[in-house]
């Protein structure tokens, strides 16, 4: 697709749809990339994500020496004897989660590796994860003493550690775990609120013996042989999901049926907002191996104001699609707690409340989050994405009530190629 600009015209009418080719999941098809190297046998993945992001992280595993085989339908991940140390810089797009994963995973293998970005992921805080890294032997270097990347990662030997994070993220969670593999003992991490847990599920289900104690501390054992393959379909993502249950919740009269995502609890918060809200939806499990996965079919129904101030580990991705809920339903809506948006592809708070404004919502804005006072009848507008992927769908979705031109768009293949191709179905 790569289009730079998006014009997204109001929807005379309501649209009642079931859509089975939602885009695949992203966090676990750059786990499925990534992990693959952990192994000494292929893995076979299908319904891998082929978004920019997500094929970025493909390739860096070719650059550390896998044979990779696509023939269309089913990847397949050849892992070599031992990582190699590239030849070339390993560029992770626009991905947050490719940066910081590798980070933890080539932080304790020999060698010299570099990672870089597009202009918006060098700017992103890197810290997070290099700093407790440092601290347990690694040595991770990049501008603004290791906070910016491209970073150098100077692999090696790590120590085992016990650590209790100050932010409840999955990148970062992730990153440490991926480390404490590779550690010479248990290691233990801890995170207030649990945070998206896909490399848990996915590392146990290939072998590996990560458990969380009655203290709530998780306990990473060391590896000591490489892990089984993974062999998986990857589901539907239910983030990428979400802009379609939105606009299902609010073109009066609408309903969507979205077939085949992960029911992980972790990823369905939001639905469980806009339930709260007054939306109706309903949840259908079919399957659950490494992940449930099943349909949800959301439905039409008045929206009312809602605050949102915990889970928001679980929400990070969804927020600004759940705003746009809120700038039309009846009353205020509130978001606190929510910091970590200020750190993701662009500072999702003055993206979403100063677009917003734009359409003629008025708001608050936090430190933490923002204020939505709803009830609005969106204004036609022409707003920028910053090039965050997650504003440039949300607001097209809001273009669906009134004309929206959004500027820098190509952001949106990054992670779901095919959003227009189903935007457009809602009016056919």
């Amino acid at each position: 697709m790569n289009i730079k600009n998006l014009i997204v015209e109001k929807l005379n009418g309501s649209f009642e749809l079931v859509i089975d080719n939602i885009a695949s999941d992203k966090s676990i098809s750059h786990r499925c990339a990534m992990f693959s190297l952990l192994s000494d046998k292929p893995s076979y993945i299908k319904n891998f994500l082929r978004g920019e992001d997500t094929m970025d992280s493909l390739k860096i595993a070719g650059l550390l020496g896998a044979i990779i085989e696509d023939d269309g339908e089913t990847i397949k991940i050849t892992p070599p004897s031992e990582i190699k140390e590239p030849d070339n810089i390993l560029d992770c797009g626009n991905a947050g989660t490719g940066m910081r994963l590798y980070a933890g995973l080539l932080a304790g293998i020999d060698g010299s590796f570099v990672l870089t970005g597009d202009k918006y992921l060098r700017s992103r805080p890197m810290k997070r994860v290099a700093e407790p890294l440092r601290s347990i032997g690694a040595k991770i270097d990049g501008r603004e003493n290791g906070n910016k990347a491209p970073l150098h990662i100077r692999g090696g030997k790590l120590q085992s550690f016990k650590y209790h994070s100050p932010i409840d993220s999955a990148q970062v969670k992730s990153a440490l775990i991926l480390a404490g593999i590779k550690g010479d003992e248990k290691s233990f991490y801890k995170e207030e609120l649990l945070s998206r847990d896909h490399t848990e599920r996915m590392l146990n289900g290939m072998g590996a013996n990560i458990t969380t104690n009655e203290d709530g501390w998780i306990e990473i054992n060391p590896i000591t042989s490489p892990l089984n393959p993974l062999n998986l379909t990857v589901p539907a993502d239910p983030s990428s999901a979400f802009f379609f249950a939105v606009a299902a919740a609010i073109v009066p009269n609408s309903k969507v049926t979205l077939k085949n995502l992960t029911l992980n609890p972790t990823r369905i918060e939001a639905y469980k907002i806009l339930e709260k809200m007054g939306a109706k939806i309903s949840y259908i499990e079919k399957e659950n191996l490494y992940e449930p996965i099943g349909d949800i079919e959301v439905e039409y129904a008045p929206l009312k104001g809602v605050e949102v101030s915990e889970n928001i580990a679980w929400l990070i991705d969804e927020l600004p699609a759940l705003s746009i809920a809120m700038a039309v339903a009846s009353g205020e809506s509130v978001v606190k707690n929510a910091k970590e948006l200020r750190v993701k592809e662009s500072d999702r708070i003055s993206s979403v409340v100063n677009n917003l404004a734009l359409c003629g919502v008025k708001f608050e804005e936090y430190e933490d989050g923002y204020k939505i006072y709803g009830g609005t009848t969106l204004q036609k507008a022409t707003i920028n994405s910053n090039g965050d992927h997650r504003i440039a769908m949300s607001f097209a979705i809001a273009g669906l009530l009134c004309d929206m031109s959004i500027e820098d768009t190509a952001c949106i293949d990054t992670s779901f190629p095919n959003f227009i191709e189903l935007l457009t179905l809602l009016r056919s």
